[in-house]
């Protein structure tokens, strides 16, 4: 399974006129009349071979673009180029699991300019202003508004798997040499003591052996509370972080949720 994530970046936007519905699929679609006929047209002029529910959620989205084009009685060279700027829009969308919609509006809008403006070869004048803000309110409606529902269908799930190393703290493996030595070092100094505690009654081998263990024990609470500090600390500011992603989310959610302006012109 490759684990590469792509980073979000801008699109360049280009003329889309005929280049994934031709002429010839146009007049076969205008042909159409019931949904699952338009379903069966779409599908093979797209080539959708794709597991559910990609594919009825992609083939609902085709065919909901051609009902809105019938409504606007577009031209067949307008309904291929629009057909083109969804598909566009979604794979930019879908490129990749991290947020992205700030790239994928602008390129929107830089998509609709292309087919809006007379500038040969650069762009086309396919679409008039109204017919354009027409078309940007209806993408913005039917895609930007389920921006994040089409991410979790399309994108794989990216979940954060954070491993932490304690600088100057031996692994567990070398702790567990080190108790195993200070347990060898304890007992034969206890058999020691009790040999010392045979020939005079002046030394204590309770005492040698709690002065034996307790730098031992010190040592390793240090270590353990050391690594209990760090690990708090870094809870608190995944946190910290994690609800700063959520505003800024919800910020740039609620600014394309806003509708757009009423006044939509080409620029020149």
């Amino acid at each position: 399974m490759d684990t590469k994530i792509t980073v979000p970046k801008a699109l360049k936007a280009k003329v889309m006129l005929w280049t994934d519905v031709s002429y010839h699929d146009m007049e076969e679609i205008d042909k159409t009349q019931s949904i699952p006929d338009l379903e069966r047209s779409l599908c093979t002029v797209f080539g959708l071979d794709l597991p559910e529910p990609k594919r009825g959620v992609l083939l609902e989205l085709y065919v909901q673009t051609v009902l809105f084009c019938r409504e606007q009685s577009f031209k067949k060279e307008q309904t291929s180029a629009l057909l083109s700027i969804i598909k566009s829009i979604h794979e930019a969308n879908v490129e990749t699991p991290l947020n992205n919609i700030d790239q994928c509006f602008t390129y929107c809008k830089e998509l609709l300019l292309c087919h809006s403006v007379r500038r040969p070869p650069f762009s086309i004048s396919l679409f008039s202003s109204e017919e354009a803000n027409s078309i940007l309110k209806y993408i913005h409606n039917s895609y930007m508004r389920h921006y994040k529902l089409y991410k979790y269908i399309f994108t794989p799930q990216v979940k954060l798997d954070l491993a932490m190393t304690y600088s100057g703290i031996p692994d567990q493996d070398e702790l567990t040499m080190e108790d195993s030595s200070a347990e060898d070092v304890e007992n034969v100094m206890e058999n020691e003591a009790d040999t010392e505690t045979e020939a005079t009654t002046d030394s204590s081998p309770q005492s040698q052996e709690a002065s034996i263990a307790e730098p031992e024990g010190a040592t390793l609470g240090s270590k353990s509370e050391l690594q209990t500090l760090i690990e708090k600390e870094v809870k608190e500011q995944m946190t910290l972080l994690s609800g700063q992603l959520d505003q800024r989310v919800k910020e740039i959610a609620d600014q394309h949720n806003s509708p757009p302006p009423a006044n939509h012109k080409a620029r020149k």
